[in-house]
């Protein structure tokens, strides 16, 4: 590391140089510095807008999933046998899913010996259960807050190595050296959160970044990321880096004044679903009116405790996704709100207030019966089956005993994200996107899958860095040359932002930008609501310099939140709208309006019409590019097909022989 200062039309700056900067303190850019470090490139420090910030320390769900290879009992696993489950769920490059499965165990036996505390028998078996789309029994969990542990834990590890950390410091722009035959990553300018007074800005000169900046949580306003979590997929996309898989994300049940996924235990106790109108008033058990049996009705809010996140295969034949349909349909197009009431069973199914457990499907039946569960209300079955539940809500100042519970359909998870190669090594290059950021997954991923992501993806990062780009940062006069213009650029905006005299407010325009994606962008999609969408993006970016005032120290950083939530937006819909134009229908988490299709239930507006995909668009992966020049907006998206699960000659001694010579991280 070495510190210098310099000065670019008029600002006095000060620049820090470091062989590899990792932006991002969750589960992913943790584990790559401490990777990094152990295995010798200590020239290494973390770029954070606020180390307790981010979904790994904050998010969680009734039973926090981490997904990996079986490690107990006798049912028979393999290394391939896990990479076809993960690329089983389509749209997933055959290699990637091999590297996930091989490396699961690895990364998971270093969380546990790092402390995180998952569960093993007396004989030393890491017991596993079964989880969404998992044939097998790969699941494990360390409790309601695994991914927080993991942090904590790899915290611990990085801060015992006395691994630099620069908190508070915004990244605003990925600097770029576009002078060779191919771009890459050169650097990083981020604005210092604690002299904002000055718009201080600071810069990073580095060999290469690791990003770790996870999802684009701060796109949607129906979201159960945490409010701390944004995302800064934007100056990714600015800067080059291409996407990949888009159009696939996660969108499920969850309370939205404490964010958490109501999945598991929430919805197995069988809570009562109500809504009223904007002021709390004209009381309804909403989902009386679609179900035409109540047996029906308890069973699908049943299965949401297994099938939380949305798909539009469970939607038919009153399946267990027409909660989420009809909870959109009260909220964003009736505008009315919707709760879970644990207090009361649902009225349709009881008798004299007690649930007739009578009605139940063989599987709700069971499950009550094994848990001794068939008795008294929603919360008294939630205090019997899982008190840590109720204690999390009570811990955020929610008494779900008393108390209704206010619920959106959110998003929840990008299984697509930025592009990367088998090392993680963006198309620009020396730019290694990890963690959820990154779009490894296709349309289906296993439950926990992406904790693991986070570990393998940020070790294999930091082992090519290892190997193949361990030079240390150019001359201070030669980034110069790369960057300056850039740079220039940035202050030049900055200088537009703190001078404007608009009336307009930043926090409303990001209200205005969060709606329009989770109306047009998030599980329910038409191609004419995503075009208009798109033509408001565009609006927007064009006169953001104009129409954006920065009248305080804390709006200049929500300004350029909001810029990276229009960028990326307009990126995420420009995929969508490919998807839909090239015949894709509704698969994974959200449902395309197709007006020859079917409505999921009679009394639904025509907006809900769909078909299911065929299948045929699991074969491929979508990359898509974004272009900027004079003002205009433009992507470019190519269809490419899915690399199949590599079919390897692994005779030990060539394996042996290669690995001597240092022929595999190439």
């Amino acid at each position: 590391m070495y510190t210098d200062n310099i000065n670019i039309n008029g600002n006095k700056i000060t620049v820090h140089s470091f062989n590899t900067v990792i932006v991002g303190t969750g589960a992913a850019g943790f584990n790559a510095a401490d990777t990094l470090y152990s295995l010798g490139q200590k020239d290494i420090a973390i770029v954070t807008e606020g180390i307790n910030m981010g979904t790994s320390r904050n998010t969680g769900s009734d039973k926090q999933t981490y997904y990996k290879l079986t490690l107990a009992g006798d049912t028979p696993d393999s290394v391939k046998e896990m990479a076809e489950t993960l690329f089983g769920g389509g749209s997933m490059h055959g290699d990637i899913a091999l590297i996930e499965a091989a490396l699961s165990a690895k990364s998971f036996y270093k969380l546990a010996e790092i402390g995180v505390p998952f569960p093993h028998n007396k004989y030393g078996e890491y017991i596993g259960y079964k989880t969404d789309h998992d044939p097998r029994q790969r699941a494990t969990s360390a409790g309601p807050l695994t991914s927080k542990y993991m942090t904590e834990r790899l915290e611990a590890q990085v801060k015992q190595k006395g691994i630099k950390i620069f908190d508070r410091h915004q990244v605003i722009g990925i600097l770029t050296d576009r002078q060779g035959t191919e771009p890459k990553a050169a650097g990083l300018i981020a604005l210092d959160l604690d002299s904002l007074a000055e718009a201080k800005v600071v810069l990073f000169n580095c060999t290469n970044i690791i990003y770790a900046t996870g999802g684009p949580a701060g796109m949607y306003l129906t979201s159960v990321y945490p409010e701390s979590q944004s995302g800064a997929s934007g100056i990714a996309f600015e800067a080059g880096a291409k996407g990949i898989n888009l159009t696939e994300s996660q969108y499920g049940i969850a309370s939205i004044k404490f964010r958490w996924n109501l999945s598991g235990t929430y919805q197995q106790v069988i809570p009562r679903y109500i809504s009223t109108d904007a002021n709390g008033g004209d009381e309804k058990e909403f989902l009386d009116e679609y179900f035409d049996e109540p047996g029906k009705m308890l069973d699908a809010i049943f299965l949401k405790g297994y099938q939380w996140p949305f798909d539009p295969r469970k939607i038919s034949n009153f399946g267990s996704s027409l909660i989420d349909i009809l909870v959109y349909n009260e909220t964003q197009i009736k505008g009315r709100r919707v709760f879970l009431d644990f207090t009361r069973n649902p009225s349709r199914g009881s008798r004299n207030g007690e649930l007739d457990f009578s009605l139940l499907g063989k599987e709700s039946y069971e499950y009550l019966k094994n848990s001794n569960a068939l008795f008294g209300t929603p919360i008294e079955r939630l205090k019997k089956m899982n008190r840590p539940a109720i204690d999390l809500y009570m811990n955020n100042g929610i008494d779900l005993t008393k108390e209704y519970l206010e619920i959106a359909v959110c998003a929840q998870h990008n299984n697509g994200g930025l592009m990367g190669n088998i090392w993680w090594e963006s198309n620009l290059r020396h730019f290694f996107p990890v963690g959820e950021v990154n779009g490894t997954f296709g349309v289906y991923r296993p439950g926990g899958s992406a904790l693991n992501s986070t570990q393998v993806g940020s070790l294999r990062a930091a082992q090519y860095i290892c190997c193949n780009y361990r030079e240390e940062p150019p001359s201070l006069p030669s980034f110069l040359d790369k960057v300056e213009k850039q740079v220039a650029d940035k202050l030049s905006l900055i200088s537009a932002l703190k001078s404007n005299t608009c009336n307009k407010d930043v926090m409303e325009l990001k209200v205005k930008y969060k709606k329009r994606m989770t109306k047009c962008g998030a599980h329910i999609r038409s191609l004419e609501s995503v075009e208009s969408a798109i033509t408001e993006c565009i609006n927007d970016l064009k006169e953001f310099a104009s129409k954006t005032a920065a009248r305080s120290t804390h709006e200049l950083s929500e300004a350029f939140k909001n810029r990276d939530i229009l960028i990326t937006q307009f990126v995420y819909l420009n995929a969508i709208r490919e998807y839909i134009k090239n015949g894709g229908r509704s698969r994974g988490s959200y449902l395309v309006k197709d007006p020859g299709g079917i409505l999921p239930i009679e009394g639904l507006s025509e907006e809900f019409r769909f078909t299911l995909d065929s299948g045929e668009m699991n074969k491929k992966v979508c990359e898509i590019e974004l272009k900027v020049s004079d003002d205009k907006y433009e992507c470019s998206a190519e269809w490419k097909p899915v690399r199949p699960i590599p079919a390897e000659d692994n005779w030990f001694e060539n394996v042996w022989n290669d690995y001597m010579k240092g022929r595999i991280i190439v």
